[in-house]
């Protein structure tokens, strides 16, 4: 896929004008393709009365492109020295926000409750193009910090995203593909060439579209049980599940067989090979035999 030249060209002006180079260390790799921005601004699913919290605009390529669709977006940017960048680039907009803050550090909900849902109808949606070395971190923190979000696009790694959609028992299947599918429903938007970004980074992209549960697909005596069993079972990934979890909630190795067995659970098996319903089935079995 080819760069767009007069994207990169006008990337490349404002780079000069202020003197910025990209960050390693903040793995910026900035997105310069037309179509793979429409593609995620179209897929995203907003409505003129949705409030979009964008993680990393960079540029202001992305935040352009979702603004014409939503009624407020706030942009999120850790990078200083893209503000008065942000400010350039977007200062035809009037819905737009733009934030210097670390995403790992921002309260969401606070985000959320300060600028507002636009209309009574509005969804709050999230959408970004991730950092490789931070994408996981990130999206753990999103789904577990109960931000009433109804969907988050977000381009990652490839590797990241072959994980998140996963089926079990293969070799890219584990605790990262379990924790999404209990929180949302993935999906692929499109693959994006590494061609696509300036500077051209080493691995290609993907964007996901994770459409959030409104109820949970299985229920449980113990969220948090569930996903320590998923962290024991994939933690020792090479040991069958009598051995994993051996230790969890201080259950003896005695007893691990007989709660997997209490499970349904062939003691043998690994958690490569246990689905979602396995783990919770598996969660309560631990509860009953460490809470008797």
């Amino acid at each position: 896929m080819k760069r767009n030249n007069s994207r990169s060209a006008r990337e490349a002006g404002i780079k000069r004008k202020y003197g910025f180079h990209n960050s390693k260390s903040l793995g910026q790799n900035f997105l310069t393709d037309d179509s793979v921005i429409d593609d995620i601004a179209a897929a995203s699913k907003i409505g003129p009365e949705d409030l979009v919290i964008e993680i990393g605009p960079g540029m202001g390529v992305l935040t352009a492109a979702v603004a014409d669709y939503a009624g407020r977006v706030v942009a999120i940017e850790v990078d200083k020295r893209l503000i008065p960048v942000l400010h350039e680039t977007l200062a035809d907009y009037d819905n737009i926000e733009i934030v210097n803050a670390d995403i790992m550090k921002t309260d969401l909900n606070e985000i959320i409750e300060k600028y507002g849902i636009p209309g009574p109808e509005g969804k709050v949606r999230i959408v970004g193009n991730l950092p490789y070395y931070i994408t996981t971190p990130i999206l753990m923190m999103l789904l577990e910090s109960r931000i009433p979000a109804e969907t988050i696009t977000i381009m990652m790694q490839k590797e990241v995203a072959e994980r998140i959609m996963a089926d079990p028992g293969s070799r890219t299947y584990g605790a990262l593909t379990v924790a999404v599918s209990y929180y949302c429903v993935p999906s692929i938007v499109r693959e994006v060439s590494k061609e696509c970004f300036s500077p051209v980074p080493k691995v290609d992209s993907t964007v996901l579209r994770l459409d959030m549960r409104h109820e949970k697909p299985v229920t449980v005596k113990s969220e948090s049980l569930l996903f320590e069993t998923v962290k024991a079972g994939f933690g020792k990934r090479r040991k069958t599940m009598a051995n994993a979890i051996t230790g969890l909630r201080g259950l003896e190795k005695g007893m691990a067989a007989s709660v997997l067995e209490k499970a349904g659970i062939d003691p043998k098996r690994r958690a490569e090979t246990l689905s979602l319903e396995d783990f919770a089935a598996l969660a309560d079995a631990v509860y009953e035999a460490v809470t008797e």
